[in-house]
């Protein structure tokens, strides 16, 4: 009888083993990245409800990661080779186990979260992550890779200590330990005896999105973001349920049209705005869009003032105070200044499979208008699957790293400001030359981590020079020094030019969404464009239809944006949309409703100065608007409905 015990002891012992050291680990990376923000841990009131939830998602881990092994263990045991396999598997995933949660401080220092699906995303680009990797983290990336690695080595030993010894039962036995274990793992994995099983839906105590996340683990960060990224994107609605005609009713509404006005009984929001003069010559557009730079930068926005030049041109061109990014990625920004369409919980449209082709842009219409249209980038422009979304919907040509023979200067993510605005300039005068109408996306680069660029272009702002301010700084000094060459070139009486900001570079905060680290600069300037402030509320949304009307352009189109120089635009609300993470937020005024997967919407007061506060009244007429909005959004993108008409 003690045989037999101590041979079942023996054939389980790798699979124990293994489970507590996925609690171990788990738990003390959540001590570690609780006292690295136990300031906002502490805030919450219940830092104690991190750690209990958080063993509750480390068993979850755990017994998914064993179920199945454990499950075999009764029918493999008489097998030395077959439980070296079983061995090499836990060897494996506690490697990589340990390996998310030593890549975790690092991560959160960049995004404010736990490793979410852009972890994955960003393995496909391995040029340009380990090259940020090395340049900015190195001393990070090695002390985590060598305790990954002894620790690896240890867990190892553990493993060639335990037994491979038969269990001697019969099929009965096995098949009611095999039973009795897949029980116990399913009952772990799903740790609710509810209709759902647990999510992160129920760690949700806090505003602050890092505290909900810190009751998570690194591994099922992941592994529930790239799952319920995937269900999704096959039309799961994140947010709620309404009938359809509602939906397309409450965003006519807040399109603030008259009904004739829409003209597409199958595409919902397809418009014309009778107010938009057509123009019998229409301008160059050009949109050089800013990497990270937030209002936090920008002098003339309260910021810090590394932005000597853009401050400057506020004066010459049509100034934006109170404009909202829609997300925190530079997909995101290209979604909402290129297409106009609105964020949801799934991945940038510059991504997902149905919008790859006959998806609207601004540059899909204006070809119509016989522009030729471009992507200016000094990186490689398949990183974010960017060049295949622009080939596939409008766009004519794609610039990128390979074709600068001859750069000054390449970083990380590739040639310089500098270099990039040289040969827009370059491109575009031989446009005029030929008389060629032009739309062109330039997209800048230079301020992004690790934060690269030529030596003696700037003062600097502080030391070290690889800091953000300081790319900042340089990144502007490259703008101004580009509108120096252009104010003096054969097509700036010609173009119209909207310099906007992808996102900020510092989405961070305690807030549910931290709605000032969305505010960004915007700047609307040319030969021909007279100088005015727009102070009211705004969204990156909002920049196509208002680019349309100056151009002089009035064809019908699909976005939902407001014309910010509509005839009637004092009598219509400002609203900004944002995205964060898994959560939407809507804000119209002083008010501000936010949504989240299996939960209710809330509604706030928000003020700049206070942050979050309690409503004056819950306006349930505005809660339905920005649910319909949402849903919309969704629905627009699965029924191919955010396009132009066929032919």
């Amino acid at each position: 009888m003690s045989v037999q015990s101590k041979s079942f002891y023996g054939a389980f012992k790798s699979c124990v083993i293994f489970f507590l050291a996925v609690l171990a680990v788990a738990t003390c990376s959540r001590l570690v990245l609780s006292g690295l923000y136990w300031d906002r841990l502490s805030s919450t009131g219940m830092p104690w409800s991190v750690f209990l939830q958080g063993l509750r998602f480390d068993i979850i881990l755990a017994s998914a990661l064993t179920v199945v092994p454990a499950a075999l263990v009764p029918w493999m045991s008489g097998s030395a080779r077959a439980m070296r396999v079983v061995n090499v598997y836990f060897l494996v995933c506690f490697a990589l186990v340990l390996f998310m949660e030593a890549a975790s401080p690092t991560f959160i220092a960049e995004y404010d979260a736990r490793p979410n699906r852009l972890f994955i995303e960003y393995l496909r680009y391995p040029k340009e992550v380990f090259s940020m990797l090395w340049v900015g983290y190195r001393i990070q990336v090695a002390v985590g890779l060598m305790v990954v690695g002894l620790a690896t080595v240890v867990f190892r030993r553990l493993m060639l200590a335990t037994d491979s010894v038969a269990v001697n039962r019969g099929i009965p036995v096995k098949l009611a330990l095999s039973l009795v274990i897949l029980l116990a793992g399913v009952v772990g994995i799903r740790s609710s005896f509810g209709h759902r099983p647990a999510n992160p839906s129920v760690v949700a105590f806090s505003n602050d999105m890092l505290v909900n996340d810190l009751a998570l683990n690194s591994s099922y960060s992941l592994a529930y973001a790239v799952y319920s990224n995937q269900r999704h994107e096959r039309g799961v609605k994140a947010y709620g349920r309404k009938p359809w005609d509602s939906v397309v009713r409450e965003v006519r509404q807040s399109m603030h049209l008259d009904q004739q006005a829409f003209i597409s009984a199958e595409l919902p929001t397809l418009h014309v705005s009778d107010w938009v003069q057509p123009r019998p010559h229409h301008p160059n557009i050009v949109i050089i869009l800013e990497e990270s730079l937030g209002a936090e930068y920008v002098g003339s926005l309260g910021g810090i003032g590394v932005t000597p030049r853009l401050d400057a041109l506020t004066t010459e061109g049509i100034w934006f105070e109170q404009l909202y990014a829609t997300g925190t990625r530079s997909v995101r920004g290209i979604e909402a200044v290129i297409t106009g369409f609105t964020p949801t919980p799934a991945r940038s449209v510059v991504k997902l499979p149905k919008s790859q082709t006959g998806f609207f842009t601004l540059a899909q219409l204006l070809h119509k208008y016989d522009y030729d249209t471009s992507f200016i980038y000094g990186g490689e422009a398949h990183f974010d699957n960017m060049r295949q979304f622009f080939m596939g919907n409008g766009f004519d040509r794609v610039v990128e790293q390979k074709d600068y023979p001859s750069p000054e200067f390449v970083a990380s993510w590739g040639v310089s400001d500098e270099d990039l605005f040289k040969r827009a300039h370059a491109e575009f005068a031989a446009m005029a030359r030929q008389g060629q109408p032009f739309f062109s996306l330039v997209f800048t680069s230079s301020n992004h981590s690790p934060f690269e660029f030529p030596d003696d272009r700037i003062e600097l702002h502080e030391q070290p020079k690889a800091s953000v301010n300081n790319a900042v700084k340089y990144a502007d000094f490259a703008l101004g020094r580009y509108f120096d060459q252009a104010k003096a070139s054969n097509y700036w009486e010609d173009t119209i030019f909207l310099v906007v900001a992808d996102h900020n570079s510092r989405v961070r905060g305690a807030d549910r969404v931290p709605v000032e680290s969305f505010h960004i600069p915007a700047l609307i300037l040319g030969g021909a464009i007279e100088p005015r402030i727009i102070s009211r509320q705004a969204s990156q949304i909002d920049l196509l239809p208002t680019l349309l009307h100056i151009a002089g352009i009035a064809s019908p189109h699909p976005a939902i944006g407001q014309d910010l120089l509509r005839p009637d635009i004092d009598q219509i609300p400002g609203r900004a949309i944002m995205q964060y993470g898994g959560v939407q937020a809507y804000m119209e005024g002083e008010r501000i409703v936010i949504l989240a997967p299996e939960q209710a919407a809330q509604m706030f007061g928000y003020r700049k100065a206070d942050g979050y506060v309690d409503p004056e009244f819950i306006d349930e007429a505005l809660i339905d608007r920005v649910l319909a909005q949402s849903i919309w959004s969704v629905e627009a993108y699965q029924q191919s409905l955010y396009r132009l008409p066929s032919g």
